[in-house]
């Protein structure tokens, strides 16, 4: 005797297309969210109750609120300028009664993606998020449908959602002047992907500096690409190999200060009579290094307390008709890894 198959139950993707929405709208319906036009919802209910839709209710449950979690995704967890982010966002969070699950994403796109699913499925009340992989296409389209609300770390895009981003352009446009100012005239920035924030933000911060003493910066002495101190290492070497090397260099990212002085060691370079050197993000190895090296700086305590009190207040009250975007100041501190050039690259104001 053959048993037939049951019939297969309509998915959450067929009532959205069904209605020309997005999932996360039709997550919005079904978990009667109030920001909710009142056609869409008329949309929605009639193609629910075309195909016969069934919410999970499981899933429901605990998208409306009860998982008392919030999911986290960094790029690497074991960054330690990242501590005081992460502390204090629990604190802020675990006072409000909610767990933080923080998730590794290795600055893969493809694991991006993955956990962004994962937390799609009803496993956290909220997300908070610092990308690696550039906000378009595939992942904007992911974002847009999470059924949770999204506050972005560091990242001034998407456009449409909460974020809490870094002054770098405030902080690096010290950092250069100061340099500027020493005599340096060949000055090299590294950073990561131009399609994020830091790196762009950086880059604006340094060009700036320069017009502002009517400069012109060197092209060929901004390396971007990886926030990765690997990327750090072989950038700088590459720059040192130069017939005309930089008399300085900009670490733009808070993992590549050690790629950079492993380059610099490497060369049997000394700080700063051969070369100056700047980092991005307090850490103990800024300031245990001998000399101590100079930090663009910012409070990642800051950052952590500000992302996650948006977050709750998104998770408790909804969805505002304006995006709320809050950025952190920046400052720079000079510290003896910077000094006057010796040599080709030294200069002086016009």
């Amino acid at each position: 005797m053959t048993r037939e198959k049951a019939p297969r139950a309509p998915t959450i993707r067929e009532v959205a297309k069904l209605a020309n929405v997005s999932t996360g709208t039709v997550s919005r319906v079904v978990n009667d969210a109030a920001d909710v036009k009142p056609a869409v919802r008329k949309a929605v209910e009639e193609a629910i109750a075309e195909l016969g839709y069934v919410p999970n209710a499981a899933a429901k449950s605990m998208r409306m609120g009860r998982t008392r979690t919030v999911g986290c995704i960094l790029r690497e967890i074991n960054i330690a300028q990242l501590g005081g982010f992460v502390s204090t966002a629990q604190n802020v969070l675990n006072e409000a009664g909610y767990a933080l699950l923080i998730s590794n994403s290795e600055g893969r796109r493809e694991r991006e993606i993955k956990l962004l699913r994962s937390f799609s499925s009803g496993q956290v009340d909220g997300v908070l998020m610092g990308p690696y992989t550039p906000i378009e296409g595939e992942m904007e389209e992911i974002l847009r449908d999470l059924p949770v609300p999204l506050v972005m770390i560091d990242r001034d895009q998407p456009s449409w959602c909460d974020a809490v981003y870094v002054d770098h352009e405030g902080g690096t446009r010290l950092a250069t002047s100061h340099l500027l100012g020493l005599g340096h005239r060949r000055i090299a920035l590294l950073t990561g992907p131009m399609g994020l924030h830091p790196a762009v933000s950086r880059v604006r911060g340094f060009e700036r500096a320069h017009a502002e003493r009517g400069i012109a910066p060197l092209p060929d002495l901004i390396v971007s690409g990886s926030f990765l101190r690997d990327h750090a290492y072989r950038a700088t070497s590459a720059l040192l190999g130069l017939s005309q090397r930089p008399t300085a260099i900009i670490a733009g990212g808070i993992d590549m200060l050690s790629g950079v002085l492993r380059a610099i060691r490497t060369h049997g370079l000394a700080i700063p009579a051969d070369i100056s050197v700047v980092a991005s993000g307090r850490s103990d190895l800024s300031d245990l290094h001998q000399p101590p090296i100079a930090v663009v700086g910012w409070e990642q305590s800051e950052v952590g307390a500000t992302a996650a009190s948006l977050l709750l207040d998104h998770i408790v009250r909804g969805s505002r008709d304006e995006p709320r975007r809050v950025l952190i100041p920046t400052t720079f501190d000079p510290q003896a890894s910077c000094a006057p050039p010796r040599g080709p690259g030294a200069g002086e104001d016009p």
